[in-house]
């Protein structure tokens, strides 16, 4: 099992749905686990990007920071960068980059990463107001997000797509982060066009699934009347 074609994820997109947002992982532990990824903070507490090894925080405001190793997150994908030249492409929204992406790498029933760097325009990005216990739903806590939009803006774009099979556990297709190159501006994505960029590509051949055993929360919730793919297609 190749460190580079293993992705690991802790937590799960259904355990934020009834609201388990308690930080069940460091960010220093789960930097031993890749050098590239997203995630948010506990409470929902922003929107995190995770490149060549530095820990991207946009919070609420818009701000931009590097956390410490002590930030803890309910749930966040990473694993380690060896990506392959995919494509070059220009003048592209996210749902023909999303089909062409899956059309090139013909990975559908699988996991993969993209990373897209170069030129985004009419970008539109969310984060997150952080809650405090006791927490909402993700319905409800989601609803206290900032949008924040650029005409024009250079930056990286860092994707996951999951199969629709592992939806809940995931997030089924595509999960975009971006963060500018200036690190003042980025987030969850909610729409792009792509002016001009490189896509590179990295496959998955393993899932490293971490569940938070020892959050009393979490081991003693009832998951069955929850609306998991409801609620994640609403506030994804």
């Amino acid at each position: 099992m190749s460190k580079y074609t293993t992705l690991y994820q802790h937590g799960t997109l259904a355990l934020l749905v009834p609201g388990l947002l308690d930080g069940t992982i460091t960010m220093g532990d789960l930097l031993k686990k890749g050098d590239t990824g997203i995630g948010t903070g506990e409470g929902l507490d922003g929107e995190l990007i995770i490149l060549d090894g530095k820990p991207y925080q946009v919070n609420a405001e818009g701000k931009v920071t590097v956390v410490s190793d002590k930030f803890t997150l309910p749930f966040a994908n990473s694993h380690f960068a060896r990506y392959a030249p995919l494509a070059e492409l220009e003048n592209v929204d996210q749902d023909d980059l999303n089909k062409q992406m899956l059309s090139l790498s013909r990975a559908e029933n699988t996991f993969f990463s993209l990373k897209v760097t170069g030129t985004f325009a009419d970008i539109k990005t969310r984060a997150v107001s952080k809650s405090k216990q006791p927490y909402k739903s993700l319905a409800e806590t989601a609803k206290n997000q900032s949008i924040f939009t650029r005409d024009k803006v250079t930056g990286t774009l860092i994707s996951y797509y999951s199969p629709q099979l592992f939806n809940g556990a995931a997030v089924g297709g595509f999960h975009h982060h971006f963060i500018s190159d200036d690190h003042k501006f980025g987030g969850h994505v909610l729409d792009f066009r792509l002016v001009k960029g490189e896509v590179g590509y990295q496959l998955f051949d393993t899932l490293e699934q971490h569940l938070p055993v020892n959050n009393k929360a979490y081991m003693a919730h009832d998951f069955t009347q929850d609306d998991i793919a409801g609620s994640i297609q609403a506030s994804e």
